[in-house]
This record gives C-alpha cells, sequence and structure tokens, in this order.
C-alpha cells in the first residue's frame, strides 16, 4: 500500500524491536477470552482518539463496507477507549447507519454541541482547551515517570483522586456512554475492551465473559480523566495500557487490521518501546500479516488537541468514509 498517503504505514523509522520484557510479561488477556476451536484468523483493532477518531474510526469502516469489504466479520476486535465505543457500537448496529447517524447529528450553536449523544465519544460538550488542559496534566505525571510500570500507576493515583472530589462522576459517565450503545448487551462475536487499573496500574481486557456489563466496560476504556468505577474497583482509560491501540492483543492471528485515529504516535519516550510500530514488528515477526491506517495528511488537523471537539465529528467521519472506499481494494486481499 502507498505509505505516501499516510493512510497505512509498514514499520516506521523508530520502532523498536518488539516490546520491553516488563510489558511482555504482563497478563494480556484473562484465561476464559482465549479462543476456542479453528485458529483465528482475522482480528480488527480500533485505537483510541477520542470523538473524533470514533467518528473517523466507522466512517472508515463504513467506507470499507460502502465498496463491499466488511471488516466487522473479524474473529477479534480490540477497541481501546474510542475504539472500544466504536467496536461496541458496531456490535449492535451495522457501519452504515453509524454513519449515517454521525453525518446527520450536524452541530448546532457551539462547537461540541449536538443533537444525539448516541453517536458520540468522549465527554459531551468538551472542546479544545479541556484537551489541552488533560494532556497538560497527564504529560507532566509521564515526565515524571520511571518507566511504563510507574506510569500508569501515578495516572491511576491521580485519576482516583480527581474521582473523590467529582462525586457522582461514574454513575454520570455511565449514563452518557448508555446512550451512545445501539445495545447494552455483549455480543456473542469476540471483543476485547481495554482498560488500566487504576490502583495497581495493571492492564485489564473485558470481554463478554468478564461479568461486567458492556456499558461499564465501554465506560472504563474511555475514562481518561477521573478514576471510573466498576463495584469496588476503578479504572482508567486503556490507552495507558500501552498505547492508544494495543494491537498486541491480536497476537496469533493470521491477518490484523489496524485503524489508528493518532497515526501510532506515541507520548511516552520511545525507548519505553510502547509505540505502534514496534508492536506491528512484533506481530509480523510472530508471523501476523499486518496492515494500519491513519488519517490522511488532509484530516489530521482534526485529531490531537481537537480529538473532543464534537462539531468536527461529522467531517472526521467523510474523512474516513472516502478513506474507506479508497482503500477496499488494497484491503480485499488482505482480509480475505
Amino acid at each position: 500500500m502507498n505509505t505516501s498517503t499516510s493512510s497505512s504505514l509498514n514499520a516506521s523509522p523508530t520502532a523498536a524491536p518488539g516490546l520491553p520484557a516488563s510489558v511482555q510479561s504482563q497478563p494480556q488477556v484473562d484465561p476464559d477470552s482465549a479462543v476456542t476451536g479453528p485458529a483465528p484468523q482475522r482480528a480488527l483493532v480500533l485505537g483510541g482518539g477520542g470523538s473524533t477518531g470514533n467518528a473517523w474510526l466507522i466512517g472508515v469502516i463504513a467506507g470499507l463496507f460502502d465498496a463491499g469489504l466488511d471488516v466487522t466479520n473479524a474473529d477479534l476486535t480490540v477497541g481501546t477507549s474510542a475504539g472500544s465505543t466504536a467496536a461496541a457500537q458496531l456490535a449492535g448496529a451495522t457501519p452504515t447507519e453509524l454513519f449515517d447517524a454521525i453525518v446527520a447529528a450536524a452541530p448546532q450553536g457551539q462547537a461540541g454541541h449536538v443533537r444525539s449523544g448516541r453517536v458520540g465519544s468522549g465527554v459531551a460538550g468538551s472542546g479544545t482547551r479541556p484537551v489541552v488542559v488533560q494532556m497538560e496534566r497527564t504529560g507532566n505525571i509521564m515526565n515524571a515517570s520511571a518507566d511504563m510500570a510507574d506510569m500508569p500507576r501515578r495516572l491511576g493515583a491521580a485519576a482516583i483522586d480527581m474521582a473523590e472530589a467529582m462525586e457522582g462522576s461514574s454513575a454520570r459517565w455511565r449514563a452518557t456512554v448508555a446512550t451512545r450503545l445501539p445495545q447494552a448487551q455483549w455480543p456473542e462475536r469476540d471483543i476485547l475492551l481495554t482498560a488500566v487499573d487504576a490502583r495497581t496500574g495493571d492492564p485489564v481486557t473485558f470481554h463478554r465473559h468478564s461479568g461486567v456489563d458492556l456499558v461499564d466496560a465501554v465506560a472504563a476504556s474511555c475514562a481518561s480523566g477521573f478514576a471510573y468505577s466498576i463495584g469496588s474497583n476503578q479504572y482508567i482509560d486503556g490507552g495507558y495500557r500501552a498505547n492508544a491501540e494495543n494491537a498486541d492483543l491480536a497476537a496469533g492471528h493470521a491477518r490484523v487490521l489496524v485503524l489508528a485515529p493518532f497515526g501510532g504516535r506515541t507520548r511516552t519516550p520511545l525507548e519505553w518501546g510502547m509505540h505502534l510500530a514496534g508492536q506491528v514488528e512484533a506481530l509480523r515477526a510472530n508471523g501476523s500479516q499486518v496492515e494500519t491506517v491513519f488519517p490522511t495528511n488532509e484530516s489530521e488537523h482534526m485529531f490531537g488537541v481537537k480529538a473532543m471537539d464534537l462539531s468536527l465529528r461529522p467531517s472526521a467521519a467523510r474523512a474516513g468514509f472516502q478513506q474507506g472506499k479508497a482503500l477496499a481494494p488494497q484491503l480485499a486481499d488482505f482480509w480475505g
């Protein structure tokens, strides 16, 4: 595939050889989530990227679908943060329905205010300034962290403090997330949604056998500010597990398609080996074919600090749709 359009890449110039031992040794998937039966073939990885990232993910998948390529039939879907919302949404509605809903939810009044909360991902009404503040706050924590094991513990402690200062935050967030999902039940298909234990910093994956409601799993995976409570446990955003994609969870699958709204970038030091390119390299070294799709240069301004600007969702979805349609012929043979 042509790497000059930023729609895909084979390997980053800064790719690290696999993942550091500290991450490789962590339990990545709960034992009862293992796929039984025939060897898994296809995995779809949906990365984090805020509200515009969620719209772009839906757009890409809808564009592929419109061109005759249905990637929602993957043997495994891995969702992180905005990608967890997309994974849950795609389990209860068609790509076309979700795309049409995003495009139809035209902004009214101020940026970030939309008619329907059902198609979003992220805190309703949030815009550029809160994202900048959040990135500065978490960036300071990351800079003070010694390594990848230390960072999520520090972020979790700060998120717990914030949750304590925001009484009822988990209940409000759960209600918001529930409005965005076409169905509240886990689908029969295999979906892994990522999060991080706020107290220990340990990686967590939720699936239909976890004993956790789908709404709670999505809410935990998207908890980028305060710690989200499920019973006596608290969780933070799955993007803090390893990176915004967590593509390593697709290990063992013959073909892995990664959709990355943030373009595979990482906010952690490169020597930590948390960037997507390192995970892609490790997957390929173990026999997987991997294709990655990033927003084009023309549309990347809608992500990053503007990721929670809900007024950009229709444009992000349309940009993704056009990419999906254009990439369908190239991905058809790969997906099989």
